[in-house]
């Protein structure tokens, strides 16, 4: 009789054990699908930034030549 109570504690324990990990495998896996939408969304605001950097270096190309002409006009 002692050894059916010990195999049901450790029936328990083993099936305890077994929840807990598919518990934190679900968890894991929610936090894998979470990790790649951010790596996503920071890949389309790196984009964005190189974009407005490019931007930002044409506009500063335009400034220089509309000085260098104003500068060429007076003198």
């Amino acid at each position: 009789m002692q050894n059916q109570t010990t195999l049901e504690k450790l029936s328990e324990k083993v099936s305890h054990i077994l929840q807990h990990y598919n518990s934190l495998k679900g968890e894991n896996e929610m936090i894998r699908t979470e990790l790649m939408t951010l790596k996503a969304q920071r890949e389309m605001k790196d984009l964005e930034i190189e974009k407005l950097v490019e931007q930002n270096a044409q506009k500063d190309l335009e400034i220089e030549e509309i000085v260098n002409k104003i500068e060429s006009i007076l003198g």
